[in-house]
């Protein structure tokens, strides 16, 4: 197939590759994997799943334009030569890069953290339900979640406000109404 790009560049944790391909091709490639005795095709569904189990983020639902990196857990991903403006081969900053560096040096505190919850009971998450405290004050909101085969538990990622970040921290999510921990 013309244009056929393949990379090693997925973000479900798990390994694979992703193929691109012009559309006029797309669904000839497709009927061609499908023919393999060992390809079944999945959907999204199958995807959250695996990204949330590796605790992976999605543009658009976990991270986004008003995300920083230090709020989101994804420090690891300024490199140190973005960091340092004097080891910087082109001795330029990066765009917002006095208050990302204030949060990551610790000089500012972030409002809010990307967190990890396990519910004990009831349905899956979604994007949007309220995360709530002991005291049933809204303190973050749901980005994604789905049910895990692996766990056998509900598992979703949202932000709470900073101070219900550490691990353990007991918070209600409201789904259809109802909270469940």
């Amino acid at each position: 197939i013309p244009d056929c790009r393949i990379t090693r560049c997925g973000y479900t944790g798990e390994d694979g590759v992703e193929i691109s391909v012009p559309k006029a091709f797309a669904e000839e490639l497709f009927n061609k994997l499908l023919s393999h005795k060992d390809v079944i095709p999945v959907g999204l569904g199958a995807r959250d799943t695996l990204r949330l189990e590796a605790g992976l983020c999605l543009y658009g639902n976990d991270i986004d334009e008003t995300t920083d990196p230090a709020e989101a857990g994804l420090v690891w991903t300024v490199g140190k030569s973005r960091r340092n403006i004097e080891s910087n081969p082109l001795g330029t900053k990066f765009v917002g890069y006095e208050p990302i560096m204030d949060k990551i040096n610790k000089k500012t505190a972030t409002t809010r953290k990307r967190v990890g919850l396990i519910a004990s009971k009831g349905p899956p998450a979604r994007p949007g339900s309220d995360i709530l405290g002991a005291d049933n004050q809204v303190v973050g909101k749901v980005t994604s979640g789905v049910f895990s085969p692996f766990l056998r538990v509900n598992i979703s990622m949202g932000y709470v406000q900073s101070k219900f970040m550490k691990s353990g921290t007991e918070v209600n999510v409201q789904v259809r109404n109802k909270l469940y921990p």
